[in-house]
């Protein structure tokens, strides 16, 4: 693990929470953004509503006073949902702000910093939905696809400047939002059905997956959409 901070956004709890867990686990130094400021012992925790450019900005510029700045996790985002004949422009571009724009923004406003420490890491997590057609979730497909496809030209564009970008898309993931749901006889029996493990996935195997790629300064791997679906999305 490189020595520096590692920025993990939306990590007050569920994915996020896990994702800071495991990085300070390996060793890193995490700070953990959210809106609440709230964080597990042991890390640092700044107050940020990632949709506030300013408020970005000022983060970074305040961390990197105690030190260089060598990773992001973008996972801040919002899941919802409904007809799409009923959705509103502005229900849709305010999904898309918080799922993709602020996406751009928070690896644009890392790039100084990144170059600065000679390089770093930066990793989306998308959806793997972001290769589905799902009904009543247009907003949600398409902030997540958009995700996918910043990754891609990111890490094109910043290979020269040993940045390294990913995009981590998961399928169903129990946390504390969706337990109840998930673990209805119903969607068990669904589940079992339709992803090929047989369960939804856990928080700490995205988190390690994320963990995996921080830790690994693997050169030449860059720019991928990383599927945790338990192969429910190949699933015919």
């Amino acid at each position: 693990m490189r020595d520096g901070w590692i920025i993990v956004t939306g990590a007050s709890r569920g994915i996020g929470a896990a994702i800071a867990s495991d990085l300070a686990r390996r060793g890193a130094k995490v700070t953990a953004l959210s809106r609440s400021g709230n964080v597990s012992a042991g890390l640092r925790g700044i107050a940020c509503d990632v949709s506030d450019e300013a408020a970005l900005a000022a983060a970074f510029e305040t961390l990197s006073k105690d030190g260089p700045i060598v990773g992001i996790v973008n996972n801040a985002g919002q899941h919802r949902g409904g007809p799409s004949a009923t959705l509103t422009a502005g229900d849709f571009e305010s999904l898309m702000r918080l799922n993709a724009t602020s996406v751009f923004v928070a690896s644009r406003l890392a790039y100084p910093y990144l170059v600065k420490a000679g390089g770093g890491t930066i990793v989306n997590i998308g959806s793997f939905f972001d290769k589905l057609g799902v009904a009543e979730n247009l907003a949600y497909c398409a902030s997540k696809a958009a995700a996918g496809a910043i990754a891609r030209c990111l890490a094109v564009e910043w290979a020269r400047d040993k940045i390294r970008v990913f995009n981590v898309a998961p399928g169903y993931i129990e946390t504390d939002l969706n337990r109840e749901w998930l673990t209805s006889e119903r969607v068990q029996s669904w589940i079992k059905r339709r992803v090929p493990v047989g369960r939804p996935g856990q928080p700490d195997e995205v988190a390690r997956l994320v963990g995996c790629l921080m830790a690994e300064d693997i050169g030449f791997l860059t720019g991928e959409t990383i599927y945790i679906d338990g192969a429910h999305g190949i699933n015919h």
